[in-house]
């Protein structure tokens, strides 16, 4: 049996027990007192404390009754802890071990199985992986091990020691899941491990088990500031944004052999000069409720320096999010009409998984922000369906190829070429980077690709705000 049923029937057990100890209490009163009393009649007192007694046992009862129910340790579905119940138990664990490691393990699939086969076999799925997980583990002789259902297909497993002791089981277990059916539904499965030398926060170490895992399946590697607790770098970050100190850099953009626009590329920089780069601070804005501050930060420290010389297209990063709040909009106007040298000297590249169902609503913002003067793009054409929509149905001024394409241009190029004649088709002017070389510099420009970029064209240039 696993543990968390194990403490599953422990809870309703205890449970059980507490709600019995008023009757047991009942009982013992009743017999002590006929027992002293055995040659005497009771008197009404007696009865009055019985009475009392039993109102007083019915309510507790009741109350155990009611306050069990806000209490699950298992999931109904897997049998496994409840997030809740799991994060509670591996605090305390972690607490007393030095070292703790965690293992994440997830189906990726659980979605379109979901769709697919039903709902009903997805729980099926659900249930089974986590039984399979529980087994192969206690087959490596490990015992009583926490197990909890975190989030959609995703289950973490507690486990005492450093991850070194725990790497190679996690490489089996995923190698032996390669191929893995449930009534012939297949299902993908793929994991990732941290200890507590990275932290001994369960939320931290929670986290980086996702940003481990989301690495993997881009294969990208870590970055070399992840060395920097994830504690330290929220203060970090705050503190930057705090400061305002952060380092601008441009890459330029060419048209027609003419240096037109310059993306931003921006790293955070502490008080005491360390560079915090954007792929690791992002997500620590988002955690913090900090992004619309950040984006806002950005532009305006940038456009406030922006002379009227300039002839290039400053290109920002804009989450979407900040892009569609009023405040960001506000802000931008007040900007604008303070410094008339940025206008038509800023663009908004925007990028996100998830199409914005009020279409209308998001082209009136855009139509907004394209009559104050800013130019709107969308990021990554072709890395999601939201940007094949938002490329059909927002009004925007620039798309920009997902790299995916662009670093094999050559095996691509029918591709590319048919995403350049769609954008254009729309009046949409096209945006391909990543020109390492003459080949693939000379096979987008046969096209007609409005916007190249890469380092055949340009090296990268730091520009200290």
């Amino acid at each position: 049996m696993l543990l968390p049923q194990t403490k599953e029937r422990e809870y309703r057990f205890k449970l059980a027990l507490r709600m019995g100890l008023p009757i047991f209490a009942l009982v013992i009163t009743l017999f002590l007192t006929t027992s002293i009393n055995v040659t005497e009649k009771l008197t009404a007192i007696f009865y009055i404390e019985a009475v009392l007694l039993l109102a007083f046992s019915i309510y507790f009862i009741l109350y155990i009754i009611y306050i069990g129910f806000d209490t699950r340790v298992t999931e109904i579905v897997s049998k496994t802890f409840t997030r809740e119940y799991l994060y509670e138990y591996l605090k305390k664990d972690i607490k007393k071990e030095k070292e703790y490691t965690l293992i994440l393990i997830s189906i990726d699939n659980l979605h379109d199985i979901n769709v697919m086969y039903g709902i009903k076999n997805g729980d099926k799925v659900l249930y089974e992986v986590a039984k399979w997980i529980g087994e192969y583990i206690q087959k490596k002789d490990i015992y009583n091990f926490p197990l909890g259902h975190i989030k959609g297909g995703d289950f973490v497993i507690g486990l005492r020691g450093n991850k070194d002791k725990y790497i190679s089981i996690l490489e089996l277990m995923c190698l032996n899941a390669d191929g893995f059916k449930i009534d012939d539904i297949e299902v993908k499965i793929s994991g990732a491990i941290t200890d507590t030398t990275f932290s001994d926060k369960l939320e931290y170490m929670i986290e980086n088990l996702f940003e481990i895992q989301e690495m993997k399946r881009h294969k990208k590697s870590s970055l070399k500031d992840n060395t920097i607790g994830p504690n330290d770098l929220e203060l970090l970050v705050i503190d930057a944004l705090k400061n305002k100190n952060f380092i601008l850099m441009t890459q330029s953009i060419f048209e027609n052999g003419k240096s037109t626009l310059k993306e931003c590329f921006i790293k955070l920089q502490t008080s005491d000069g360390k560079m915090i780069y954007q792929k690791t601070y992002l997500k620590v804005l988002s955690k913090l409720g900090l992004t619309l501050e950040y984006d806002l930060m950005v532009v305006e420290k940038t456009v406030k320096k922006l002379s009227g010389e300039v002839n290039e297209i400053l290109v920002f990063d804009i989450a979407p999010t900040s892009l569609r709040n009023p405040i960001f909009i506000t802000k931008i106007k007040e900007l604008l009409e303070h410094y008339p040298q940025a206008k038509n000297k800023i663009m908004f590249m925007l990028f996100e998984n998830e199409y914005f169902s009020n279409i209308d609503k998001y082209n009136s913002v855009l139509k907004s922000l394209k009559n104050l003067g800013a130019y709107i793009g969308i990021d990554k054409l072709g890395a999601s369906h939201t940007s094949f929509l938002y490329l059909r149905d927002l009004d925007i001024n620039v798309v920009r190829f997902d790299s995916f394409y662009t670093k094999e241009i050559n095996k691509n190029k029918n591709i590319i070429s048919g995403l350049n004649l769609s954008a254009h088709d729309k009046n949409i002017k096209t945006w391909v980077k990543l020109i390492e070389e003459k080949n693939d510099f000379e096979i987008v420009n046969h096209m007609n690709v409005d916007y190249l970029q890469g380092k055949y064209l340009a090296q990268l240039e730091l520009t200290k705000d």
